[in-house]
C-alpha cells in the first residue's frame, strides 16, 4: 500500500490476511463483498416466514385463516420473482392507499390483514427498501427462523434498480444474526425469534446481559434448533424500537462527524472519555434557551413553569431508562464523579464508622477509589479490594471472601473504562446484600452500551454521567431506593433543597429535592432528556447487538498486528479496546492516528491501578459507540499497521 492510498475496507465475512487487500475487488465505500451480501441475503430471506421454494403456498386475499391468528399482523415475503398476478393476489388485503405505494417489484412484498393506523405508504415507495419489515415486526409474533427452509442463492432476485448500499444496510440490521466470521466464538444473544447460543458462556467476547434481559422478562426459553413464537406483549419491559438499526443514517444524526481533522474524515474512536451529541440534543438545548430559559420551582410565571416541566419530565425520562420505581428516586447531579463523591460525604458519613469495611475492584475508575478513600481516612473504616484475574474480569471466590458482618458498602463498575469488562453485577450484588451491605453500581460506561434495570439489579445506589450517554457535559444522575434517601441527610446545604429555614432549625425536602442543593443544571438535564429519547428510538437490544459484532470484529483485526497486546481479554466485554504495541509510546500512538483523524485515548484512563495490574502505566484506547462502523476500525488497524511498518502517513 502506498503512503498516500486510503485504507480499503476490509469485508464482514471470512478473515482475509491483510496482505491480500489489495486483491479484494473494488466496491463502494461501505458495502460488502458480493459474496457476503448474498450469504446476508439467504440469511435475511431464511428467517421470513415464507420463500417461493417453500412448500407453504402464498396465502389468498379470500383466505385470511392462511395468516394464523388474525389478530396479529402476518408477513408474506418471497426472495424469488414474483409474477404480476401473484404479487397483486397477495398484497389485496392491504388498505387501498398502501397497495398503491407498493411497487411492481419482484423481491418487494408485505401483506396484512391489518396494518395500524399511523402505518406511513411512504415507507414502500423506495424500490428495495426493506425497512418497513423491521417497522412491522414489533406488531406481529416473531417467526419461527427454523421453520423456513434455506433459498438458494440462484432463487434470489434482486432488482437491477435496487440501491445496493440501502439493501446492504437493511441485510445488516435485519432481525437474523450477522456475526462476522472470525477466529473467534462469537455468536451473540439475540432478542427473541433470533437463534441463541445453546452454551453462551463460550464467547470469547460477548454480552451475557442480552441474555439477562430475556431472563428479566421472563421470555419463553428459545432452543437452538428451533425459535418459539413470543407475542409482543412479553416485550414490554425492553425498549425494543420500531426502527431498523441504519447506521448510515445514524451517524447522519451527529453532526460533528462532518468534521475533518488534518484533512481527515473524523473517526471519533475515543467514545469512553465523552460520546458525541445527535442534532435532536444539540436542538433541544437551543429551543430550551431560547423559548424556556428560567430558573425552576421557585416563581408562577410562564417560563418557570415551562422550564419545571422540562426538567422534570427529563427526570421521568431518567426513570424510565433505568426502570427505576420513582423519579422520587432521581437525583441530578454534575456527573458520575459528583454522584460517588453525594454518596460518600451523605450516605457514608451517616453509616460508615470505624472499622466497617468498603469493598471495590481492582477495576475502578479513579471516582471510585479515592472518595471513599478519603471517607475511611475521616472514619477509620478499611477499604478492601477484590482481585481480577489475567483476562481482568473479577475474581468472584476471592471477592466473596472479602464480604463478611464488616461490610457497609460494596462499590464496583458495571464496566470497567480502561479494559471493557462487563462485571458480575447480579451475582456481586446479591452476595454483597446476604451481608447487608449497600451496593453501588457505577453505570458511567454501561449505559451507552446496554440496556440497565436498576430494579432488576437490586442495587441500591446507580450512577452515571450524561456526556458518556449521548447528552451533554456537566449533568449526571444518582439513583437510590427511596427508603435510604429518605433516611440519609443532605450533603450541601442552600436554596431549593428546604422546606423551612429559621436560624435556630432547617428542615429538609424530601428526595430527590433535598440533594439538589442550588440552581441546577436545568438545560442539560433537558438534554439528557432528550438523548434518552434519540436512544429509545434506537433501542438499546439493537445497539449492544449492533455493538457486539463491531467489537468482535475490531478484536480480530487489532489481533492481526505483531506485537499489539490487546489490555483486557475477559468473556464479556463492552465497547473498548485497550492496547499497546511493542516498540511503541502509546502518547506517540496516538499523536500518529491523531495525524489521521483518528481519535483515542491515550493514556491511564484514571485507573491506574488497574493498568499497573497488567505491568503497563498507560494504553492506546480506541472506544465504540453506536455511530462507529466497520470501515472505522479498518482505518485504525490500517493506521497502525502502517506506524509499526514505519510510515508515518497513509
Amino acid at each position: 500500500m502506498s503512503t498516500n492510498d486510503s485504507p480499503k475496507s476490509l469485508p464482514v465475512g471470512p478473515s482475509v490476511d491483510l496482505k491480500s487487500v489489495e486483491s479484494i475487488p473494488t466496491l463502494p465505500s461501505g458495502l460488502p463483498d458480493p459474496e457476503t451480501l448474498a450469504r446476508m441475503a439467504n440469511e435475511f430471506f431464511t428467517a421470513l416466514p415464507l420463500a417461493e421454494n417453500s412448500a407453504t403456498a402464498i396465502p389468498s386475499a379470500g383466505d385470511p385463516a392462511a395468516f394464523g391468528d388474525p389478530s396479529r399482523l402476518g408477513s408474506v415475503f418471497s426472495g424469488g420473482a414474483l409474477s404480476e398476478a401473484q404479487l397483486r393476489t397477495a398484497t389485496a388485503v392491504l388498505p387501498a392507499n398502501v397497495q398503491a405505494q407498493i411497487p411492481a417489484i419482484p423481491g418487494t412484498l408485505i401483506a396484512s390483514p391489518s396494518l395500524p393506523e399511523a402505518w406511513d405508504p411512504a415507507r414502500f415507495a423506495s424500490s428495495g427498501n426493506f425497512s418497513f419489515l423491521e417497522e412491522a415486526r414489533p406488531l406481529f409474533s416473531f417467526v419461527n427462523m427454523a421453520a423456513a427452509p434455506a433459498v438458494p442463492l440462484d432463487t434470489i432476485k434482486i432488482p437491477p434498480e435496487t440501491d445496493l448500499r440501502a439493501l446492504a444496510d437493511e441485510l445488516s440490521t435485519a432481525p437474523v444474526p450477522r456475526v462476522p466470521e472470525t477466529g473467534l466464538a462469537s455468536s451473540a444473544p439475540q432478542i427473541p425469534g433470533a437463534p441463541v447460543s445453546p452454551n453462551p458462556s463460550e464467547l470469547s467476547v460477548g454480552y451475557a446481559f442480552l441474555n439477562e434481559i430475556r431472563q428479566l422478562v421472563a421470555l419463553p426459553a428459545i432452543e437452538s434448533s428451533a425459535a418459539s413464537p413470543v407475542s409482543p406483549g412479553d416485550l414490554s419491559a425492553i425498549n425494543l424500537s420500531s426502527e431498523p438499526f441504519d447506521v448510515a443514517a445514524i451517524r447522519r444524526d451527529f453532526p460533528i462527524l462532518e468534521e475533518r481533522i488534518n484533512g481527515k474524515p473524523l473517526i471519533w474512536l475515543d467514545n469512553a472519555a465523552t460520546t458525541q451529541k445527535p442534532k435532536s440534543v444539540i436542538d433541544r438545548l437551543s429551543h430550551f434557551y431560547a423559548h424556556e430559559n428560567s430558573n425552576i420551582h421557585r416563581a408562577a410565571h410562564e417560563l418557570a413553569a415551562r422550564a419545571t416541566d422540562a426538567y422534570e419530565a427529563a427526570r421521568e425520562r431518567v426513570r424510565r431508562f433505568l426502570n427505576a420505581p420513582s423519579t422520587k428516586e432521581i437525583i441530578f447531579v454534575r456527573g458520575a464523579t459528583e454522584g460517588i463523591n453525594l454518596l460518600a460525604q451523605s450516605w457514608g458519613r451517616q453509616n460508615v464508622h470505624k472499622g466497617d469495611e468498603i469493598v471495590i475492584t481492582w477495576l475502578e475508575h479513579h471516582a471510585n477509589i479515592v472518595p471513599w478513600q478519603m471517607l475511611c481516612a475521616e472514619t477509620g473504616a478499611r477499604l478492601r479490594v477484590a482481585p481480577v484475574d489475567d483476562s481482568g474480569q473479577v475474581l468472584l471466590d476471592e471477592y466473596h471472601k472479602l464480604l463478611g458482618p464488616k461490610t457497609r458498602l460494596v462499590s464496583f463498575a458495571q464496566v470497567s473504562n480502561a479494559l471493557g469488562t462487563v462485571t458480575p453485577a447480579r451475582e456481586m450484588i446479591e452476595l454483597a446484600h446476604r451481608y447487608g451491605a449497600k451496593v453501588l453500581l457505577d453505570g458511567a460506561q454501561a449505559v451507552s452500551h446496554m440496556h440497565v434495570d436498576v430494579q432488576a439489579y437490586d442495587c441500591d445506589f446507580y450512577i452515571f454521567s450524561g456526556h458518556k450517554v449521548f447528552a451533554p457535559t456537566g449533568i449526571g444522575v444518582v439513583f437510590g431506593k427511596y427508603d435510604i434517601l429518605e433516611n440519609t441527610q443532605p450533603w450541601q446545604g442552600g436554596g431549593n433543597m428546604i422546606q423551612d429555614v429559621t436560624f435556630e432549625k432547617t428542615t429538609y425536602q424530601p428526595p430527590p429535592g433535598r440533594f439538589e442543593a442550588g440552581t441546577g443544571n436545568i438545560a442539560d438535564a433537558v438534554g439528557l432528556g432528550a438523548a434518552i429519547d434519540y436512544l429509545s428510538r434506537v433501542g438499546m437490544v439493537n445497539v449492544s447487538r449492533y455493538e457486539h459484532d463491531l467489537l468482535v470484529y475490531a478484536t480480530e483485526k487489532l489481533l492481526r498486528i505483531p506485537g499489539l497486546r490487546l489490555i483486557g481479554t475477559a468473556r464479556e466485554k463492552a465497547g473498548v479496546l485497550s492496547f499497546v504495541l511493542d516498540g511503541f509510546r502509546t502518547e506517540d500512538i496516538g499523536a500518529a492516528l491523531n495525524r489521521q483523524g483518528i481519535a483515542v485515548r491515550a493514556g491511564h484512563h484514571c485507573a491506574q491501578p488497574i493498568l499497573r495490574r497488567f505491568g503497563v502505566e498507560s494504553t492506546v484506547r480506541p472506544s465504540l459507540a453506536l455511530y462507529n462502523t466497520c470501515e472505522d476500525i479498518d482505518a485504525l488497524v490500517a493506521a497502525v499497521w502502517n506506524l509499526k511498518q514505519g510510515h508515518t502517513t497513509i
